[in-house]
């Protein structure tokens, strides 16, 4: 059975999607940037919690599944040319989240307040959620990124597995760049880290510098199915198998998070001080509103559609 619930997440309004025969319960703060914050199979939290949602509401300090746009990972600097437009980015802007070397990070759409729900629904195939952004609407937004566009995020949980798929449509009569991502942290309670078992369908990885922007390089890369052990992960791949299944399995457990042909590269990440993994989807490079390298446009009137997906099995 599926239903839908409202929720209570530290103090915010959630929604809760529930697939009772897997056990399995996604919740969406709506009114924090649709962030999926949590995803809990059997009792157990499989979304790396980091900081709470509290502190992304407040801080945009990273957890559970959000949105990274109009850019995934970083920037180089605080300008970009594209499409015929230069931006100069505000520094102080508190829509900006800048890495320790002081590049903007994933974006500025960071626990945004302004999705408009569309839809609610739970019913025998599944239970649903929607939610509706009009970039172009917002002046602040605009400022950061001056390509007026509609994006819609469609979240829904059947049969063990959520899906979300994001919607970008140029609305605004100009071509708009797209180079959003997600950032799913993901975690096996239970399970000591270096027992995690990780595939990737990883065939090329791109030269990063020392500020983890890419370099324009690519090397031949296959990450071997195995224990994660010691490795730490940082890494932007340019080149994955389809169907591209990326696999975090332990204790029983096996979760398959799965990029359709929308999301082009993915980052992984794992680091040495926190026991979680990413497997990132991307519609294009970092750093892509600067170097354009595989940057696409959306035509004016035009679409794009990408979407992922996260099974939870028993294994």
């Amino acid at each position: 059975m599926y239903s839908l619930a409202d929720s209570v997440t530290d103090g915010f309004q959630t929604l809760t999607l529930s697939d009772s025969d897997a056990d399995l319960h996604a919740t969406i703060a709506p009114g924090i940037g649709m962030i999926v914050c949590s995803l809990r199979h059997r009792g157990d939290e499989l979304l790396g919690q980091r900081h709470g949602l509290a502190a992304y509401a407040e801080k945009g300090s990273t957890m559970g599944i959000p949105l990274l746009h109009p850019w995934a990972n970083r920037l180089s600097g605080l300008e970009y040319a594209v499409a015929g437009k230069r931006v100069r980015l505000d520094a102080t802007s508190p829509l900006l989240h800048k890495d320790a070397g002081g590049l903007p990070m994933h974006g500025v759409l960071a626990a945004y307040s302004g999705w408009q729900l569309t839809q609610q629904a739970a019913d025998t195939t599944g239970a649903r959620v929607a939610a509706r952004l009009d970039f172009g609407a917002d002046p602040t937004l605009m400022t950061a990124f001056p390509f007026p566009h509609e994006l819609t995020l469609a979240m829904a949980l059947s049969d063990a597995t959520l899906s979300v798929t994001t919607t970008l449509r140029a609305n605004g009569g100009v071509a708009v760049p797209a180079s959003f991502g997600f950032h799913p942290y993901l975690q096996l309670p239970h399970v000591a880290r270096q027992d995690w078992f990780v595939a990737a369908p990883v065939r090329q990885r791109a030269l990063l510098d020392s500020r983890m922007i890419p370099t324009g390089g690519r090397e031949e890369y296959a990450l071997q199915p195995g224990p994660l052990g010691d490795a730490v992960y940082d890494d932007l791949f340019t080149g994955l198998d389809r169907p591209a299944r990326f696999v975090l399995a332990g204790g029983g457990r096996r979760v398959t998070v799965e990029f359709d042909d929308g999301f082009t590269c993915a980052q992984i990440y794992a680091p040495a001080t926190d026991a979680l993994i990413c497997f990132e989807p991307m519609t294009a490079l970092t750093n892509a509103l600067v170097s354009g390298d595989g940057l696409r446009l959306v035509q004016p009137g035009a679409k794009l559609a990408a979407s992922f997906s996260l099974r939870v099995e028993t294994c």
